[in-house]
């Protein structure tokens, strides 16, 4: 098992979903850990977003693990907002030593509907968000000598779908950006990976908004409707895998251990991965 001990490690989007799984994992194997998430809705994403419940809530089960944390309400498509939130966390805990830029919403629509403000919510968050988290957090570890950032990007950052442009598009970014940054920080003891996981049972699936959408045949679908088309969307036989299961890939990543994995891509995708170019 992984040791974090004397570590600080900070999570956009780390109210719910993926972002909590990590931030308790982390925190478990003795890092302290930074929160970052805006906690507000958006008008363009079609699910309810996280909320101030939540960010507490996960502040809660970080703090119940023994470790300190830091709960920020930010918005990583502001670059304001995240470099004030890292300069937070610095003065907290002396530094960033782990970064996981997470945080992520998903429009589903047609290219004619995508244009403006659902296009422009998908690509400030999944995309300019990451680069703004990454710039905000790389300074002072390159500075340092030491980092780990990780960014999450999803099986559709190789590959597309219908009605998935805007999507597609900023999970693609993601990895072009993780790996040039892997290689500008290459010298300075800070390494730059990706998990890219398949459909995960997080509120950014599991909301009725997607299940009229994929099964558009019924009047009031329900997960149940939704799993068999899921499904589909991996190799092996499963609808949903778990934020767990992509957690273990994150703590791969932010180990210690792996001071020479940089600018890799690993996908949690039950297998949807093989079916794309290498």
């Amino acid at each position: 098992m992984s040791d974090f001990s004397g570590r600080t490690a900070l999570i956009t989007g780390g109210a719910r979903g993926q972002g909590r799984a990590h931030a308790v994992a982390l925190a478990e194997r003795g890092a302290d850990v930074v929160l970052v998430d805006r906690c507000a809705d958006s008008a363009a994403v079609p699910y309810p977003l996280a909320t101030a419940a939540d960010l507490a809530e996960t502040e809660a089960l970080v703090t119940a693990t023994g470790r300190r944390c830091l709960a920020l309400r930010a918005d990583v498509g502001n670059p304001d907002e995240i470099t004030r939130a890292v300069a937070d966390a610095v003065e907290a805990f002396g530094g960033i030593d782990i970064a996981v830029a997470n945080a992520g919403v998903s429009v589903t629509a047609p290219l004619g509907e995508l244009v403006g403000e659902k296009w422009d919510e998908v690509i400030a968050t999944n995309l300019t968000g990451v680069f703004h988290t990454i710039a905000a957090v790389s300074g002072g570890m390159a500075e340092r000598g030491y980092g780990r950032i990780i960014a999450v990007s999803s099986m559709m950052g190789r590959s597309a779908a219908p009605g998935m442009a805007a999507y597609s598009a900023s999970k693609w970014g993601v990895i072009g950006i993780a790996k040039s940054a892997a290689l500008e920080l290459a010298q300075t003891g800070v390494t730059v990976n990706v998990v890219a996981p398949g459909n995960i049972s997080t509120p950014m699936v599991l909301n009725d908004a997607l299940y009229s959408l994929m099964r558009p045949d019924l009047e009031n679908p329900g997960l149940e409707d939704v799993e068999p088309v899921l499904a589909t969307l991996h190799a092996q036989p499963v609808a949903l895998l778990q934020p767990e299961e992509v957690t273990r890939a994150v703590l791969f990543f932010a180990d210690e251990g792996s001071n020479h994995i940089t600018g890799t891509v690993l996908p949690i995708d039950a297998g949807a991965a093989a079916r794309v170019s290498a």
